[in-house]
């Protein structure tokens, strides 16, 4: 499974009409932290099945702001077309599998 790149042209379809819950990752070219926690992300999906987008707040500003994000990066988990959690900031692998309740 590979993450989807997320845009205000496919957000709806991908996030919101998804059947399974999805992890969207609010990100930016120029932060460190959104490139620290990218790999961790492709080994939770990878070894948890949990479908992740990344989706590019300097090109998608309008879903960023319909959700209040205000740093970067955050993970909001979507069920059922809603978010559910909200994630803000880099963490270590365990900590984002405890937080997201795949543990």
């Amino acid at each position: 499974m590979k993450m989807i790149t997320l845009t205000t042209d496919n957000y709806e379809e991908q996030v919101l009409k998804s059947d399974k819950p999805v992890l969207v990752e609010f990100w930016a070219e120029w932060c460190g932290p959104c490139r620290m926690v990218g790999p961790v992300l492709e080994q939770i999906e990878a070894e948890h099945g949990l479908t992740i987008g990344k989706l590019n707040t300097d090109e998608n500003p309008e879903i960023m702001a319909r959700y209040g994000v205000m740093a970067v990066p955050t993970m909001l988990l979507f069920e059922g077309g809603e978010p559910v959690k909200q994630i803000v900031g880099a963490k270590p692998k365990r900590m984002l599998v405890s937080e997201l309740g795949l543990a």
